[in-house]
């Protein structure tokens, strides 16, 4: 499996961030009231990312120990680790930009928001990007070091059967 790429991270961001923005754009078009979301998201995605940083731990620690181990880390386990980590910063991504589209709507309109309307959609930007970070560092602590087996291969040589 590949690592995620900040590539993708951005794009999914600015395309999320553009639909935020465009929502509250088409909603006061209609005179409705602008989306705000609530402060516990962005507090709920914080602490996504850190359940998800520490599954990652028993991971880590097997792959820094080696086969040395009494009781080896279900290979299943860090599987699913690894692929809760890439959904989690796909996840954190996605609504941390939405959350920066409301945030930068409301900032560009004439009239300055109050703190009580713009906050919990800060706080939302900030889960996303806390989210986002710790699902990384998570799926980068699941990395497993080279095999022994490599140590026999000439410096930059590659196993090809001959």
């Amino acid at each position: 499996m590949k690592p995620t790429r900040a590539s993708t991270l951005i794009s999914i961001a600015v395309v999320a961030a553009v639909a935020g923005f465009a929502l509250d754009a088409v909603l006061a078009s209609r005179q409705a009231p602008a989306l705000f979301l609530a402060t516990p998201l962005g507090v709920t995605l914080a602490f996504i990312g850190i359940a998800v940083v520490l599954m990652a731990r028993p991971v880590r620690r097997h792959a820094r120990d080696g086969a040395g181990r009494a009781r080896p880390v279900d290979p299943l386990y860090a599987t699913r680790v690894v692929v809760l980590a890439k959904a989690s910063s796909i996840c954190g991504a996605l609504f941390g930009g939405f959350a920066l589209g409301l945030v930068v709507y409301l900032l560009t309109r004439s009239a300055f928001p109050s703190l009580g309307s713009t906050l919990p959609n800060v706080v939302a930007v900030g889960g996303g990007i806390v989210l986002t970070v710790c699902a990384l560092v998570a799926e980068h602590m699941c990395i497993a070091p080279p095999n022994d087996d490599d140590d026999d291969l000439p410096r930059g040589g590659t196993t090809q059967a001959h």
